[in-house]
């Protein structure tokens, strides 16, 4: 029976030094719009320019749980006006076990703003429209591109692209 016992250990030993990765929540931890201009910038026709700012931090909140916020912060210009600024900060809480310190920094940062990023996407747009204005589209990110950058720049923001559906008439 002594034999029995030694594989189902090894097992045992084994599924906890396998990687895991799993998400436990996630939530809008801020959310803020602006519209200065209102409501006089709906009697214009005006094609604002876009900026999209995107900001990832993370930090551990317990052994192997991690709380990640992705923010964006949109801001639409026109001229030198500010028409809109609406920005989120999308939380979420992982679990990593089993990884490297280096691995658990690109799961950090890549993975998890990869997750959040569909949930931050919908709270601005629905934001946007909900302020009169057309819908906002944030294209998807390419974090891993963007963590790259970061480490050879020390930057903690990069911008984004978005587009603004046309006006309707």
């Amino acid at each position: 029976m002594a034999e029995n016992d030694t594989p189902a250990t090894g097992s045992t030993a084994q599924a906890e030094q396998r990687p895991a990765f799993t998400l436990q929540k996630v939530y809008v931890k801020d959310a803020s719009f602006e519209s200065p201009m209102s409501p006089n910038i709906f009697t214009r026709q005006v094609a604002p320019e876009i900026e999209i700012q995107l900001n990832v931090m993370h930090e551990p909140i317990a052994e192997d749980v991690y709380e990640v916020v992705l923010t964006i912060t949109a801001t639409a210009r026109h001229e030198k006006d500010t028409v809109f600024l609406c920005e989120v900060q999308q939380g979420g809480v992982f679990v990593i076990q089993g990884v490297g310190a280096a691995e658990r920094e690109l799961v950090l940062e890549v993975a998890c703003p990869n997750i959040l990023l569909p949930f931050v996407r919908e709270a601005v747009a629905g934001m946007v429209a909900k302020g009169g204005f057309p819908q906002l589209l944030i294209n998807p990110v390419n974090f891993e591109a963007v963590y790259h950058q970061k480490r050879q720049g020390g930057q903690t923001t990069t911008a984004a692209t978005a587009e603004q559906a046309p006006p309707q008439a």
